[in-house]
């Protein structure tokens, strides 16, 4: 994959110097030969083609800080709980928080 963007450039940058010294050409015809030619084609294909690794680094970097997190977090919960439940008492319902799923109450009460 470098090999072939290396190339196109050396090719790009050859047609730039051929422009730039022929008799007919222009030194700005040879910036926008090298331009066109060169470096719009070639960084748009390297940002096509390292998609899959630059999602594979931010894939990994998502997953080390996930991993620090609970590192980090690991000490703080051995430390002794203020509140200590007995062992049996099991998961509360609604602990997080958040709000049930269902619109109407389970719980009603009789007319």
């Amino acid at each position: 994959m470098w090999i072939v963007a290396i190339a196109w450039m050396f090719v790009a940058v050859l047609m730039a110097i051929a422009e730039a010294t022929s008799p007919i050409g222009t030194v700005l015809g040879a910036f926008f030969t090298l331009l066109l030619y060169g470096i719009f084609p070639v960084s748009i294909v390297m940002y096509i083609l390292l998609t899959p690794q630059r999602r594979r680094a931010r894939l990994a970097a998502v997953q080390r800080e996930a991993e620090q997190a609970a590192r980090s977090a690991q000490p703080a919960q051995a430390v002794t709980p203020a509140v200590a439940e007995p062992p049996s008492a099991g998961p509360q319902p609604d602990a997080g928080g958040l709000p049930t799923g269902d619109p109407i109450t389970p719980e009603r009460k009789e007319p």
